[in-house]
């Protein structure tokens, strides 16, 4: 596998990072919202990966990962009972998004752990092939 190789794989998963940060920050900037842009309370969306192999068919060259699908949780919405707000229902309960923060926080800094993973294989990738042209000289 050439160094050109794991620049081409370490930017496939520069790009499926930032798409997973932005669900992220998607689904914590919902997470008290009562009401989506379709009326229904907010669901929460996580990331699906996939590899695809780099140079041709063959996985010989290494695989990259992209970002195949947005899927939206089935988890059912969280109420909390609160009368006197005014999205309350019949019963005084509230209907808030399906969103965990605790496990959003989690996703957010496993993403971002990853991406600065990714760019120091740049960073890496970058300097031995700096070393690799002064050893000509």
């Amino acid at each position: 596998m050439s160094l050109f190789n794991v620049f081409a794989i370490a930017s496939t998963a520069l790009d499926a990072q930032s798409k997973r940060l932005n669900v992220v920050a998607s689904n914590l900037a919902n997470a008290e919202s009562t009401t989506s842009s379709t009326g229904q309370p907010y669901r929460a969306r996580q990331v699906v990966f996939q590899a695809i192999p780099m140079g041709g068919n063959q996985l010989k060259y290494g695989a990259g990962v992209q970002v195949s699908d947005v899927i939206e949780d089935s988890s059912p919405p969280r109420k909390v009972y609160d009368p006197k707000h005014p999205a309350a229902d019949k019963e005084g309960y509230v209907t808030y998004p399906n969103v965990n923060a605790v496990e959003e926080m989690v996703n957010m800094i496993s993403a971002s752990r990853s991406y600065q993973n990714n760019v120091d294989v740049m960073n890496t990738s970058k300097s031995m092939l700096t070393k690799l042209l002064t050893l000509g000289q």
